[in-house]
């Protein structure tokens, strides 16, 4: 019976050690497809996203250059003399702008996002400033215009912001 016993195992442990060795390669080879087929789609949702997100620094880049006041000045004449009806005309710009770019938010980081309504705030903020120092429309217009003259606009941040995201997406 001894015999048995010994004879039964000098069979099963070959074939026990077969069987493990067999079952770690291919647990192995599978393992590394599936790592393999993760990368591809990865890869894939890569060259996807990236066009996204590139046309959404594309968009606030260019939202940033439509709120930035000189030019914003040049392209929005007063609607009439009064001071209060122009400035809700420029700000009334802006909001619309900003809000027809607002779900770009979304392909941006964070950083990026905050100089952008840091900027936006900015310029309204010295819109209305300038707004009460000003008794017309066209010396709001001045007054903004020589104030850049000699600074640089508040959606210059904004810019940088959007071109560094661009070179790290590059």
């Amino acid at each position: 019976m001894e015999d048995q016993i010994l004879e039964s195992i000098g069979y099963l442990l070959p074939a026990i050690v077969t069987g493990l060795v067999a079952y770690f390669m291919f647990s192995g080879f599978i393992k590394h497809s599936l790592t393999e087929k993760r990368m591809e789609v990865r890869a894939a949702q890569k060259k996807e996203v990236l066009p996204i997100k590139l046309q959404a620094c594309e968009r606030l880049l260019l939202f940033c250059e439509r709120i930035n006041p000189v030019k914003m000045l040049l392209r929005i004449p007063p609607i009439s003399t009064n001071t209060a009806d122009y400035l809700q005309l420029l700000i009334a710009n802006i909001t619309q702008e900003f809000e027809h770019n607002l779900v770009q938010q979304i392909y941006v980081s964070e950083e990026t996002w905050t100089a952008i309504m840091a900027s936006k705030n900015a310029v309204t903020n010295t819109l209305r400033q300038a707004a009460e120092n000003s008794k017309s429309a066209n010396d709001l217009r001045e007054h903004i215009l020589l104030g850049y003259s000699q600074k640089l606009p508040p959606t210059e941040t904004a810019v940088a912001f959007i071109k560094k995201e661009v070179r790290d997406l590059l």
